[in-house]
């Protein structure tokens, strides 16, 4: 009997308009996390790749093709790669579901979506946006003629997490390249594919070489080296909080601006008059969603004591019918972790739900799904009876865990719903929408959700509060991190024995 072996599809990193080996030659294998058996091959970077790429991006930033073009050209650029997205939608949907697990319902019907309307709606904020505005004349202390001018930062870095590579990766495309900058960008190894295939496509749309270039590799030597380059003038990174500390260390040292989008443990409260028939599905849509591997995922939910049980038996009996499976199977809710390693993280954690006293009362264990036994599957897992101060209530699980506790009122729900390092998301459940309100001013969060979850929209700001990291990323809101401010002064009075203030320094011309 002869053996057969499959050759994996192999990819370069994507520098100055192509793909290109690894100065070292070295490779490393992705895997599909639905299977655990490897899926591709992709170039291993190491600081002298990064070097390429930046030196790629300084390049086609100084030459001003790009950095110094109208606003109306590069949104032709944009919309031109909107529409190769659209046009290619079926591989880029596939590569993202192969290497992060994501389900083919949610990458087809969100994910597509919501990047080509970042792109289209980027574009239109780029022609609309306020790159010179003109200050009022004052007669003190001189008349003069005073701009503040908008101006794109330079290169850029972007280092993106792997449970969201496609949307995390155009959260930092669309706004650095619509203010004219060159970025680099190094998605999470688990997950390069997509985001290759996005640079690809970005050339293709008409984005000059050398603007936009991938490097793929570890982050602990690709990230950090890109981190650290004296060519890079600005740093956007989502990822954990501890990965997002290391980041802002490196970037002192050479003083550059850092984005950071980082963990979350957000809280949703439900209140007494809440819509139970909406708020069930909600609940379990915002813990649930891509196996609860989201940042802002609502993985504690603050139940007023009236409804506890009624709500904790209801998300338990809904939550088990979640179907597990190929997350390419159209019928499929929820897929896999993204790798053993996470899979082992998640398990930990539920094991200290239990050692820590709270009730187990669905899921709990890893699932075993017909046809994908290597594959890292948990089930969706509900705890009741949690303690604010247990791990699985204060540390981010990234898995689908739901933290369920009771609160007595609507205060002890929103001190509650405050305890905690983090600072994303939040929401609230109720038919009152002024109570809802309320609510929301009091949680220190940076996005609220009334009656909803996981909503995102492409004109409005997405970051966070406290250990959730700093900056806006999504819309106009995300153009001025990507801009520099420039205060350029003209001088009406044209005499200089009436320029006064000279006499300051100088000696008396009389």
């Amino acid at each position: 009997m002869v053996m057969t072996t499959v050759k994996l599809p192999e990819y370069g990193m994507f520098i100055d308009g192509e793909y290109t080996p690894a100065e070292s030659g070295e490779m490393f294998e992705v895997i599909n996390p639905a299977n655990g058996q490897p899926c591709a091959r992709v170039a291993k970077s190491d600081a002298r790749d990064v070097d390429r790429a930046v030196r790629s991006a300084r390049r086609a930033f100084e030459s001003g093709e790009w950095s110094r073009a109208k606003p109306d050209e590069r949104a032709k650029v944009l919309m031109r790669f909107a529409d190769e997205i659209v046009a290619h939608a079926q591989e880029i949907a596939f590569l993202e579901i192969l290497t992060s697990g994501a389900t083919v319902r949610r990458v087809s019907n969100a994910d597509l979506l919501l990047i080509v309307d970042l792109l289209q709606q980027t574009a239109k904020f780029a022609q609309e946006y306020e790159y010179a505005k003109t200050l009022p004349m004052r007669p003190f202390p001189q008349p003069s003629h005073n701009q503040v001018w908008r101006e794109p930062v330079g290169v850029c870095a972007g280092i993106t997490a792997w449970n969201y590579p496609l949307i995390l990766a155009m959260w930092k495309l669309a706004p650095a390249l619509a203010m004219g900058n060159s970025i680099v960008i190094k998605p999470a190894s688990n997950t390069p594919l997509s985001t290759l295939k996005l640079a690809e496509l970005a050339v293709k749309a008409g984005l000059p070489k050398g603007v936009f270039n991938v490097v793929t590799g570890p982050g602990s030597s690709v990230g950090e080296a890109l981190v650290t380059h004296p060519e890079v003038d600005k740093i956007a990174f989502t990822g954990s909080t501890e990965v997002g500390k290391r980041i802002m260390q490196l970037a002192a040292q050479g003083v550059k601006r850092v984005t950071l989008e980082l963990g979350g443990k957000s809280p949703a409260i439900v209140l007494p008059d809440a819509d139970l028939d909406l708020a069930i599905p909600g609940i379990l849509f915002g813990v649930f969603l891509h196996s609860g591997q989201v940042c802002e995922c609502g993985t504690r939910v603050i139940v007023h004591e009236a409804i506890y049980e009624d709500v904790v038996q209801r998300l338990a009996e809904t939550a088990s019918r979640i179907r597990l499976g190929n997350p390419l199977d159209e019928k499929v809710g929820m897929g896999p972790i993204i790798s053993e390693t996470q899979l082992k993280t998640i398990l930990g954690y539920i094991e200290s739900g239990k050692q820590e006293g709270a009730r187990l009362v669905c899921g709990g264990s890893r699932a075993n799904v017909p046809g994908l036994e290597g594959g890292y599957f948990v089930e969706p897992t509900i705890f009741a009876d949690v303690d604010n101060r247990m791990k699985i209530a204060q540390e981010e699980i990234f898995g689908p865990v739901l933290a369920v506790m009771k609160a007595k009122d609507v205060d002890e729900a929103i001190r509650l719903a405050n305890d905690t390092v983090y600072g994303l998301a939040g929401g609230v459940w109720s038919r009152d929408l002024n109570q809802a309100y309320r609510v929301a001013r009091e949680i220190r969060a940076g996005t609220i959700w009334v009656n909803d979850w996981h909503m995102f929209r492409s004109d409005a700001p997405f970051g966070g509060y406290k250990m959730s990291g700093f900056g806006r990323e999504i819309g106009r809101y995300a153009l001025d991190e990507y801009t520099q401010l420039k205060h350029v002064h003209a001088s009406l009075v044209h005499e200089v024995e009436n320029r006064h203030w000279y006499s300051i320094v100088l000696p008396d011309r009389a």
